[in-house]
């Protein structure tokens, strides 16, 4: 499976193991994957400053970097830089994360949109940086949606519903989704295994966070699932976290998640592109193993 028909992955530089993250890296471009997409965990603003270096085609980017965790101009500057040492290949993708987030890192923060319209005109117009990459806004929502075809050049999603894809993409102006350079891309989480329950269970431990923020369950609310997402703010409110990623259905994790078989996974990612997704991002987990063994298996699947 290449050339268009492949998938972009998700790619953390975990402490200790940051080297063999960028020979992983290597091995992800030459096996002709469609991007590298950087994750919140860690510094992905500074795996993607090694992948300029460490790879030589493949288009990369931060999915997502926190807007609030770094001045806008310091932040115009970097990304400039690794824009500019890419050749080009670099999205910057920014988001407001979310408010429980934020408050533990003592961040101040005011109303989402417009603290990420606001970023959006003060990144385009910092002096002196040079060149920008692309700016890609992180969205669950309609609203966020919309914003990011109105002030960015791509929109990011992470953990959505599949089924609530087309509806989320109805609010960018028209035509504009079909754009060859506007960046549509989702995070899913993936687990590729012949036992699909186990595998089922990987992502529901995955999801077990999310479920945790307010600003999930209410998208997952308006996918469809607002029945499911109260029977977990109600088990939140009795302390039982430990049992909410087993409170919603097989069809919410379905519709949220890839996992079972490689031929269910490489179904699924055809299923995203059929409901509108351009750039599927596999956030790889292992029923059997770490970071590693699951891209051994994601690369298998799509050899």
């Amino acid at each position: 499976m290449g050339g268009m028909g492949m998938p972009a992955v998700a790619l953390t530089a975990v402490p200790g193991r940051r080297r063999r993250t960028l020979e992983l890296a290597r091995e992800i471009e030459a096996r002709g994957f469609a991007g590298i997409y950087c994750a919140s965990f860690g510094d992905a603003l500074g795996l993607c400053e090694a992948l300029a270096f460490a790879t030589e085609r493949i288009p990369f980017g931060t999915t997502i970097a926190n807007l609030y965790v770094r001045q806008v101009h310091d932040y115009a500057q970097t990304a400039s830089l690794v824009h500019e040492l890419s050749g080009g290949r670099f999205h910057f993708g920014v988001g407001v994360s979310h408010e429980a987030m934020n408050r533990r890192l003592g961040l101040v923060t005011g109303k989402p949109l417009a603290d990420a319209r606001d970023f959006a005109a003060r990144f385009r117009s910092a002096p002196r940086v040079g060149e920008l990459p692309p700016l890609v806004l992180a969205a669950l929502r309609r609203k966020m949606v919309a914003l990011a075809g109105e002030v960015a050049d791509g929109v990011v999603f992470a953990n959505v519903a599949r089924s609530q894809l087309p509806a989320s993409l109805s609010a960018l102006p028209a035509g504009k989704a079909s754009e060859p350079s506007f960046f549509v891309g989702n995070m899913i989480p993936t687990c590729i295994a012949e036992d699909r329950a186990a595998a089922a269970a990987v992502n529901r431990r995955t999801l077990a966070f999310y479920l945790q923020l307010p600003n999930y369950r209410n998208a997952w609310s308006e996918a469809g699932y607002a029945e499911e997402m109260a029977a977990v703010e109600q088990a939140l409110a009795r302390g039982e976290r430990t049992r909410i990623a087993e409170i919603p259905s097989e069809r919410w994790l379905s519709d949220c998640t890839l996992y079972g078989t490689a031929a269910e996974v490489r179904e699924g990612v055809a299923a995203w592109r059929e409901a509108g997704l351009k750039t599927p991002i596999l956030v790889p987990s292992s029923a059997s193993g770490g970071q590693f063994e699951a891209f051994r298996e994601l690369f298998e699947a799509f050899a």
